[in-house]
């Protein structure tokens, strides 16, 4: 099973999504943590490892309905920032004229 276990102080919930067998407690040691999740960020912070999430379930893992919509709603992958092109110098302004020597 892939659920959430909870980490954090009291009233600051975070989350790691795990993937545990069925009958084990919520905060009970698990086999793999394939995320994390943080709700207390505005908006909420989703990170998940897809590749380890397909392969789980592949071998019949079941989502909880929390984690099943938290794959839905997290894209499936971010694509990195492209950093800005670089901006060529400006040419001067100033003429260059030959100098008279």
């Amino acid at each position: 099973m892939i659920r959430l276990s909870r980490r954090g102080a009291r009233k600051q919930p975070h989350y790691r999504i795990v993937v545990i067998e069925k009958d084990r407690a919520r905060d009970g040691r698990s086999v793999e943590v394939v995320g994390t999740y943080n709700p207390r960020t505005n908006p909420a912070s989703v990170e998940l490892k897809r590749e380890r999430i397909d392969y789980w379930t592949s071998k019949g893992a079941q989502l909880s309905d929390r984690v099943r919509k938290l794959v839905e709603k997290t894209p499936a992958s971010t694509p990195a920032p492209v950093p800005p092109a670089p901006v060529p110098p400006a040419p001067s302004t100033e003429s260059e004229a030959p100098s008279a020597a």
